[in-house]
């Protein structure tokens, strides 16, 4: 059997990996790391958890013993999907270069760009990242990336899910060709194989394992059940993670429950809260500091539930979780494998519950068709669905299924009381319009105190529009329109009001008491008459 000995590494990564507890490879690093070694490209294909990390640190490490980096230009390159993964990386180039005198810096979002521009600009040997980020530097002028010798990319199919493709593409073109290339994907799709077969020359091809492949060592089952009602499915698909987890007792150690959606993420770990478990949330929407922190307190044991979305499916490096529970089955058949694979690593037996509803029965039937194999069925734990009934869960049911766009009236009108006492109300305000001398009406409703007043002139209002035209006074309806409008508005209406009225008596607006005669005059031509003609003549006689 081959040892990390046999495969001419660095001695000072011999010695790291010893205290690290490490002695036998596992197929993909017995088979990744010779070819490395040798300056080959190597694209691996296989599953999370069979040591794809350090299958690239290790040789990586040993590469890089001689030379020294430059200001902002990294000698190597580690490209993540995911902040979690890319921590992972840094975590175990950490530990495995402990003994030598490599810098590393981290670039991940939730962080300062003035902490890691320090970091780039002392230069660094290994650069890991994010696309995102790192693109981001490069764009500032902060990074260069015509030094890198050699380039990694982790977990390319989950790349390829969250649109990082054309990111990739982009940073390839930035750095040498005389690069090598370590490229790691789970599936071979089209566009995976597209790039390999750009970037990559010569590739060693590697593969282990396939994705349809579940470990052995899992002990799978499928909880499947109907909802009493529709709007109660998500309340009692709650009711029933927790009879599961209850169940287990002292078995589930620790556990990781995921979600497919982040909003059911955070309502999940409220619930379990509420009912006195101990868990976290993980997902994209949280700070850096606060993923870190739930991450390191599950590891060290203080958080015993981590409830999580497809964040932490992948890259999350915590070999001894006893339960795995998939609250939401996964649209993605893939993304069932790399969920289950969290637990029964390393040799360990591990549990994988998965609780569904009719609606799931094709994202069922796809996993089924993937792992060539049915999910053993389980059974619905006794009492588990009476417990959904709980006065907590149901102001939680209620506020859940607002925020998915669910049917909430139904439930508001089931759960709240009855709603006859808004139409109550509402009759009580009309009455109040109606009849506004009505004193109790008033005291059940309470009306705006200008209600009232205007509604005799919006009776009057409507019997006057009923009434012709030219019967109407103009000066009243010109007086009730300036009366109806807020006072706030009141001058400008006036001004309006006063432009538009040619007989304009003794009122003056803009020059005071001092008003031209011209002005006065009406504009309108009128035809001369008799009198005007010998008014004229008198007067141009006078002259």
């Amino acid at each position: 059997m081959t040892k990390f000995s046999d495969l001419a590494l660095d001695p000072r990564v011999l010695k790291a990996v010893a205290e690290a507890g490490y002695e036998t490879p596992t197929p993909i690093q017995a088979q990744a790391i010779p070819h490395a070694l040798q300056g080959k490209d190597v694209l691996g294909i296989a599953q999370t958890g069979t040591g794809k990390t350090a299958s690239f640190t290790l040789p990586m490490i040993t590469l890089l013993g001689k030379g020294r980096a430059k200001a902002r230009m990294p000698r190597s390159l580690v490209l993540a999907p995911t902040r979690e993964l890319a921590a992972q990386v840094a975590e175990n180039f950490d530990v495995y270069a402990k003994y030598t005198k490599l810098t590393k810096a981290l670039l991940i979002g939730g962080v300062s760009f003035g902490e890691q521009d320090k970091l780039i600009d002392r230069g660094v040997d290994v650069l890991i990242a994010t696309p995102g980020r790192l693109l981001d530097h490069h764009e500032r002028g902060k990074l260069l990336l015509t030094g890198v010798q050699i380039m990694v990319v982790d977990e390319a199919d989950r790349m390829l899910d969250m649109g990082f493709i054309p990111d990739i593409e982009r940073i390839f073109s930035l750095t040498p060709f005389t690069r090598q290339t370590f490229f790691y994907s789970a599936t071979m799709a089209p566009e995976i194989e597209r790039i390999t077969n750009t970037f990559l020359t010569g590739a060693v091809k590697i593969e282990v394992a396939r994705q349809a492949t579940t470990s052995t060592t899992i002990e799978q089952k499928l909880i499947q059940f109907t909802p009493s009602r529709k709007d109660k499915s998500f309340a009692e698909k709650r009711a029933v993670l927790r009879s599961i987890i209850t169940s287990e007792g002292e078995a589930c150690t620790n556990a990781i429950v995921f979600c497919n959606r982040k909003m059911d993420v955070d309502v999940v770990t409220k619930s379990l809260k509420a009912h006195g478990f101990n868990a976290s949330a993980i997902h994209g929407d949280l700070d850096q500091s606060v993923r870190t922190k739930t991450l390191d307190g599950f590891r060290d044991g203080s958080v015993h539930i981590l409830v999580a979305s497809d964040v932490a499916a992948r890259g999350l490096d915590v070999p001894a979780v006893s339960h795995v529970f998939n609250f939401d089955v996964p649209s993605h058949p893939e993304d069932y494998v790399h969920r289950i694979g969290r637990t029964g690593r390393a040799g360990r037996l591990g549990k994988a519950y998965s609780i569904a509803v009719p609606s799931d029965d094709k994202y069922i039937a796809a996993i089924e068709s993937l792992v060539k194999q049915p999910i053993p069925r389980g059974e619905v734990p006794a009492g588990a669905l009476e417990s959904a009934s709980d006065v907590p869960e149901r102001a939680r049911e209620e506020r859940g299924s607002r925020a998915r766009g669910g049917r909430g009236g139904e439930a508001r009108g089931r759960d709240r009381g009855p709603r006859e006492d808004k139409p109550v109300i509402v009759e009580a305000v009309a009455e109040a319009v109606v009849a506004p001398a009505a004193p109790e009406v008033v005291v059940a409703a309470p009306a705006p105190a200008p209600a009232p007043e205007r509604s005799p002139r919006r009776d009057n209002r409507r019997n006057e529009e009923r009434a012709p035209r030219e019967e109407r006074p103009r000066e009243a309806r010109e007086e009730r329109v300036r009366e109806d409008r807020p006072r706030e508005d009141r001058p400008r209406d006036d001004r309006r009001d006063y432009r538009g009225n040619r007989d304009h008596g003794d009122r003056v607006v803009g020059l005071g008491e001092h008003v031209p005669d011209f002005i006065l005059r009406s504009f309108k031509l009128k035809t001369e008459t008799k009198d005007d003609s010998e008014e004229m003549a008198e007067t141009s006689s006078e002259s």
